[in-house]
């Protein structure tokens, strides 16, 4: 049984640009918006993408309109189609078959996101009483991710995550369990543009909440899970995020934040995030 690491010392669940296609800068589609400034068909590849299949405008991409390409993370799964399902073949050197890559490419970075929630869960003390089913879920899905194209393409990706959710939930229960307290419940709800600054949620469920635009900063989110949450230019200046469950780089980069904001040791600060705090207010 495979003994998956957490994804910061885990190079096959991390992003490696240099060994991959540009797929998501060819498969996925986008549309101008405030994340992009053109539109883009899928399977075509964007203006930007240079013969080296890298970036022409990585160092540039917020000021020059594409806020979406920084928020997006493949988890790794563009140098496994890259270099795995299609055998280091690129779509300009076998244009037969870009279709079928462009096709396993997303299924993939769906495979890939749920190893990546594994590995971290397997790691959480308190959730031994699952940890073998866990391994066992990353040994099966690890193999799906090295079979071929065709065998890819015929995963019933939706059952799969139905599965692995149930594994991750009970992790999460268990890791939030060890908090002192009475914790709050905000799975699945609509916090959009609530004002809850200094709010108390360590320990919090905040797993699939709609978060875009809330005002979080000065937050207690220790140990929240904070799995599937939407964090699109949240406020996090100021809050404490330490021990947060399954916050994933993308989330981060998708919200606001600064450098008093605390966050897990896995992860990046974003960029683009401000130095300064906002000034708190009472908590909501």
């Amino acid at each position: 049984m495979s003994q998956p690491t957490p994804n910061a010392v885990n190079p096959d669940l991390e992003a490696d640009c240099g060994n991959c296609f540009g797929l998501c800068c060819v498969a996925l589609p986008f549309a101008r918006s405030a994340d992009f400034a053109a539109n883009k068909a899928a399977g075509t590849p964007c203006g930007n993408l240079r013969q080296d299949f890298r970036c022409g405008i990585h160092e540039r991409l917020r000021d020059s309109g594409y806020n979406g390409c920084t928020v997006f993370d493949c988890f790794g799964a563009g140098q496994k189609v890259s270099q795995v399902t299609f055998e280091g073949r690129s779509w300009r050197e076998e244009p037969a078959s870009a279709g079928a890559m462009y096709d396993v490419f997303p299924v993939m970075r769906h495979l890939h996101e749920l190893l990546r929630y594994i590995a971290e869960a397997t790691g959480l003390p308190a959730a031994r009483p699952v940890r073998r089913a866990l391994l066992r879920a990353y040994d099966r899905i690890d193999a799906m991710t090295r079979d071929t194209a065709e065998s890819l393409l015929a995963v019933d990706v939706p059952a799969v995550r139905g599965e692995v959710n149930e594994l991750l939930l009970r992790a999460g229960e268990l890791a939030r369990a060890e908090v002192p307290g009475r914790k709050k419940d905000h799975r699945g709800a609509d916090l959009m543009g609530k004002r809850m600054r200094n709010a108390k949620l360590r320990g919090a469920s905040m797993r699939g909440a709609r978060l875009i635009a809330a005002d979080l900063s000065g937050a207690d989110l220790r140990e929240a899970d904070l799995i599937g949450a939407d964090l699109r230019d949240t406020n996090l200046c100021g809050a404490d995020l330490t021990g947060a469950l399954f916050l994933t780089q993308p989330q981060l980069n998708a919200a606001r934040g600064d450098l008093t904001t605390k966050i897990p040791a896995a992860l990046q600060r974003p960029g683009h995030w401000g130095t300064g705090a906002r000034t708190a207010g009472p908590a909501s």
